[in-house]
């Protein structure tokens, strides 16, 4: 059996919590587990999440506004001989509306840092949801961006940060998980978990993840035990959020 390679595993790190709520979801949710369901992945760029649900048997709308991942999206769908369940097109959150008509899971994975307006954006992936639809939501948490850029000596940016410049750098907005929950009740999404995401995975140097004989599996498993833990979620990298329409 072939091996990961260095970059599967690293991705293996970073996604595994959220990919554990996400597959909860679709299994314990009765409509979702009863037929195929209908998921919008926003900025799902080349299918890292779609062509793996499509797999499970769901139908998924890429929406990205890159042709080359649109692209690249066509070339994995087709094959994993997937490519009848997968559908990419052009476009952003701004675009939801007249791109989607209805929705049971919507997937907005690094997206919402980077929008002009976080609460129109939300709104936006509500209008198309169906009643009792679900949203999978990944954003940048500020208190662990704090913690990041004062330990690579960037003491003003971090201090910026700290008193609330949640768009300082070029990795856009940064949340805290109050911001986050408000946002989602604003536009009538009911949180229903919080997870901690990458809460140690960016400490640790990739050279460990690649030399030492089952680190990564061991790095996943401590990533997920430390997820829904109160006290590890200011230093997660970034936040999980499932929420109910």
């Amino acid at each position: 059996m072939q091996q990961p390679s260095a970059s599967e595993r690293r991705q293996s790190v970073r996604t595994g919590v959220v990919w554990d709520g996400v597959r909860t979801l679709l299994e314990t949710d009765a409509t979702l587990r009863e037929q195929q369901a209908r998921i919008v992945d926003v900025g799902g760029g080349t299918g890292g999440f779609a062509v793996p649900l499509a797999e499970l048997g769901h139908r998924v709308q890429v929406i990205d506004p890159s042709p080359d991942a649109l692209a690249s999206l066509d070339r994995r769908a087709r094959e994993r001989g997937v490519a009848d369940r997968v559908a990419g097109q052009q476009g952003d959150l701004s675009d939801l509306a007249a791109l989607v008509d209805d929705a049971d899971l919507v997937l907005c994975h690094g997206v919402l840092e980077m929008v002009d307006d976080p609460a129109a954006s939300l709104a936006a992936i509500a209008g198309v949801l169906r009643t009792g639809g679900h949203l999978s939501l990944v954003v940048a948490q500020q208190h662990a961006a704090v913690v990041a850029r004062a330990m690579a000596g960037h003491f003003q940016t971090a201090r910026e940060l700290l008193d609330g410049g949640s768009a300082a750098g070029r990795g856009g907005r940064r949340f805290t998980r109050d911001e986050v929950v408000d946002l989602l009740g604003a536009a009538g999404l009911a949180p229903t978990s919080v997870h901690g995401v990458r809460v140690f995975a960016d400490l640790v140097p990739g050279s460990l993840l690649d030399l030492e004989p089952g680190a990564t599996a061991a790095l996943v498993e401590l990533e997920r035990a430390v997820a829904t833990r109160p006290e590890y979620l200011p230093l997660a990298t970034q936040l999980h959020v499932l929420a109910r329409c």
